[in-house]
């Protein structure tokens, strides 16, 4: 079972649904420590005062503002605890937009919201509801760990899931990285969208997606735990310098087929190329 993280309510008008909130999602990399090379003792971080070089315990550090490199402003944790917070227990919705609203690029982890108790049900199954006939997400407010955070609420099957947001100016303008103006023919856009066709899914519950790296990982963790050889792993294909726009799209829809069964040497007609023929043919029949 997941481990509550946090418990306060969904502040909805009038309307209070008291949740716990759990992860949504699970990290199943693997990880490494760090040790000496010379004895395989393990390499620990400590946290040392540069003043007095010497290691100091949680108890002895605070937090602080480096206004400039000569001064440094304590600030205490009774003082964060003392600031005007008013969604340090709730998540306040101020707002209902359409999900495609939400610029992809701002959403960050996903977290379950479970209703506390029986007196949640119905409010919490009210909301579910509400969200999901309205096809909207709620916008909120909310505090973790002394700062206030923007989130969207969701509807995923039968339960609400709270994503974080990040702040709209937390987000950077890609303008800088607009490349110069370049001439792209609609025979190219065409054969674009050919390729897109032949690699296109219903939905991501397919073996083709999965962590073959940290499968990797552990394949050589246990061939070194039973002193054997580590499996043979292929080189990866280098990338070919493209040249020829139009051939790397050809082949590219070519080898797409090919990977999923279907006749590779089939050449699909751009849809601009049978537009024009369809009007051809029109034209010398009448």
């Amino acid at each position: 079972m997941a481990r509550t993280i946090w418990s306060g309510a969904i502040s909805f008008g009038l309307v209070t649904v008291p949740v716990h909130v759990q992860s949504a999602t699970d990290d199943h990399s693997i990880r490494f420590h760090q040790y000496y090379l010379e004895d395989l003792g393990r390499v620990r971080t400590r946290k040392v005062c540069e003043l007095e070089n010497r290691v100091v315990a949680n108890a002895e550090i605070g937090k602080g503002y480096e206004y400039s490199k000569d001064r440094l402003i304590p600030i205490s944790d009774q003082e964060l605890r003392d600031l005007p917070l008013p969604t340090a227990k709730a998540i306040e919705i101020d707002a209902f937009v359409p999900e495609s609203d939400i610029d992809p690029i701002q959403i960050a982890e996903g977290y379950y919201l479970a209703p506390d108790g029986q007196v949640a049900a119905k409010p919490y199954k009210l909301l579910r509801q509400a969200l999901e006939r309205s096809e909207k997400v709620a916008i909120a407010k909310y505090a973790w760990s002394g700062r206030e955070r923007l989130g969207m609420l969701r509807v995923r099957e039968n339960a609400i899931v709270l994503h974080a947001l990040r702040w709209p100016d937390e987000i950077r303008d890609p303008a800088g990285l607009v490349p110069p103006p370049v001439e792209v023919s609609e025979e190219e856009i065409e054969r674009a969208l050919a390729l897109m066709e032949t690699m296109s899914r219903d939905d991501l519950d397919d073996p083709e997606f999965r962590d073959e790296y940290t499968e990797a990982i552990g394949k050589l963790i246990e061939a070194k735990r039973e002193n054997r050889e580590p499996p043979d792993v292929p080189a990866p294909e280098k990338a070919a310098e493209v040249l020829d726009l139009m051939a790397a799209l050809n082949e590219s829809v070519q080898r797409a087929k090919a990977s999923r069964g279907e006749d590779a040497d089939v050449h699909e007609m751009p849809r601009a190329k049978k537009a024009a023929a369809k009007k051809t043919t029109r034209s010398r029949s009448s």
